[in-house]
């Protein structure tokens, strides 16, 4: 469910403050745990390192990240692989190949 329109987008002041603060040019990184907080246009050109829930991910903010959440871009699981007969058998397939001698003309 969205917020409402009447109350307009959530956007954290302490972290609109630090932004305005800094210059563009400042290579910092600038630590967030705010990931609800709305993407807004001054924030465009800094990085910010978005918690999520472990460590924080520098994301760079660029124009078509405004209106989106910070949440968005840091992601909180990591996808290492599927597991089963089928993940076992292109296992071995890329493995046969990667090791397959060269063949000559």
């Amino acid at each position: 469910m969205s917020r409402s329109l009447k109350k307009g987008p959530y956007i954290n002041l302490r972290l609109l403050n630090k932004i305005k603060n800094s210059k563009p040019d400042d290579k910092t990184i600038i630590k967030v745990w705010d990931r609800a907080a709305t993407i807004t246009p001054e924030m465009v050109g800094f990085t910010l390192g978005v918690h999520n829930g472990k460590q924080h991910i520098p994301v760079y903010i660029v124009e078509n990240m405004v209106g989106h959440r910070l949440g968005e871009f840091s992601l909180t699981r990591k996808f290492v692989t599927h597991s089963g007969k089928m993940a076992k058998a292109q296992a071995a397939a890329s493995s046969k190949s990667s090791s397959a001698p060269a063949a000559k003309k």
